[in-house]
C-alpha cells in the first residue's frame, strides 16, 4: 500500500488540488490538519482523505510524526510526503518512489539542486545548502544536496524504524541523521518546485533555520555526550584550575585576593563540573535506552 502524507496548516486554497493530484499515484491520502482555522480539514474529508486533526497548531514536526504513526497503523509499504501549498508536482511521484519500489533505497529525497532550478530564491538556496552541510556533517552522510525538501518517500524499514521526536522544522534533519544511524539507504532524485506567495509564506526562514540548527546540535550532543560535553567540560575545569592556582599564588605574594581572577576560577570550575556531570548522566541514560530498545 502506498500512502501519501500531507501536513497542512491553513491551506484551504490549495489542499484540494494537492489531494486530487496525489490520489492519481497512491492508494490512500492522509492529511494532518495542524490546527487550521480555515476549511482545510473539511475539504480534505470531502475529497476522501483520512484527516488527522490537531486542536491547536503543534508544528510541522508534530504533523509529520502523526502521519508516520498513521502510516504504521495502516501497515503502509511506502509513505510519500509532500507539502499542502502545491509547490510539489505530483507528476514526479513515480520518479520519487521508484528507488524504493526497486528496493534500491529506504528513503528518497526530492532535491531542488540536482537540476537547474532558478525558482528557488537566492536566500533560501543559501540557507538550505548551509543547513544541508550541517546535517551531512553531523550524520556522516556527505552525498545529500537538499536536506530540507519535504517531498520525500519512505520505505517500510524507514516507516517502522524511525523514532522521531522533533515537533518543529528540525524534523527534516532528524530524519536524515537517524536514518544514517539506523543504516538506512538514503538517495535523492531531482525535482522541481513552484513557490507561491513567498512574501506571505507561513514558513519563516529564520525560525526554520534556527529550529534545524537547534535540532542538529541536540542530536549530536545526545549521540556523543562524552565528546561534545565531556571534553569541553574537562578543558573548562583545567582553565578553572589554572586561574585558581594563579589566584592562590597572588595571594601568597601580595596577601590579597584578586577578585576577577578568583571569580574566573570559580566560574570555569563550575561550568566544567556541570558539563562533565551532564555528559556522564546523558551517556548513562542513552546507554540504558539503547539496551531497552535491543530487548
Amino acid at each position: 500500500m502506498i500512502v501519501a502524507g500531507i501536513p497542512a496548516y491553513n491551506e484551504e486554497k490549495t489542499i484540494a488540488k494537492v489531494i486530487l493530484h496525489a490520489q492519481k499515484y497512491v492508494d490512500v491520502v492522509i492529511v494532518c490538519d495542524d490546527g487550521s482555522k480555515d476549511l482545510t480539514a473539511e475539504i480534505a474529508q470531502k475529497l476522501g482523505a483520512i484527516v488527522i486533526r490537531h486542536e491547536k497548531n503543534m508544528g510541522y514536526g508534530a504533523a509529520m510524526k502523526a502521519l508516520f504513526e498513521k502510516a504504521r497503523t495502516l501497515n503502509a509499504d511506502l509513505l510519500l510526503t509532500l507539502d499542502a501549498d502545491g509547490q510539489h508536482d505530483a507528476r514526479e511521484v513515480p520518479k520519487l518512489i521508484q528507488p524504493i519500489v526497486e528496493k534500491k533505497a529506504d528513503v528518497v529525497i526530492g532535491s531542488r539542486f540536482l537540476v537547474k532550478n532558478e525558482v528557488v530564491p537566492l536566500y533560501r538556496r543559501f540557507g538550505i545548502k548551509v543547513l544541508t552541510k550541517m546535517t551531512n556533517g553531523s550524520g556522516g552522510n556527505n552525498t545529500i544536496t537538499d536536506g530540507q525538501c519535504g517531498f520525500r518517500a519512505y520505505g517500510r524499514k524507514a516507516i517502522e524504524g524511525l523514532a522521531l521526536d522533533e515537533d518543529g522544522f528540525g524534523i527534516s534533519a532528524e530524519v536524515l541523521m537517524k536514518a544514517g544511524a539506523l543504516g538506512l539507504v538514503v538517495t535523492e532524485v531531482p525535482v522541481e518546485v513552484g513557490y507561491r506567495g513567498l512574501e506571505t509564506s507561513t514558513h519563516n526562514p529564520l525560525r526554520h533555520g534556527l529550529g534545524v540548527i537547534a535540532t542538529i546540535m541536540r542530536l549530536v550532543v545526545e549521540e556523543r555526550p562524552l565528546i561534545y560535553l565531556g571534553i569541553p567540560g574537562a578543558v573548562s575545569l583545567l582553565i578553572g584550575l589554572f586561574f585558581g592556582l594563579w589566584a592562590l599564588q597572588l595571594y601568597a605574594v601580595y596577601h590579597y585576593i584578586v577578585t576577577n581572577i578568583a571569580l574566573a576560577a570559580l566560574a570555569f570550575t563550575m561550568i566544567g563540573i556541570f558539563s562533565i556531570f551532564t555528559a556522564i548522566t546523558l551517556y548513562a541514560i542513552i546507554r540504558a535506552i539503547k539496551r531497552e530498545r535491543i530487548k
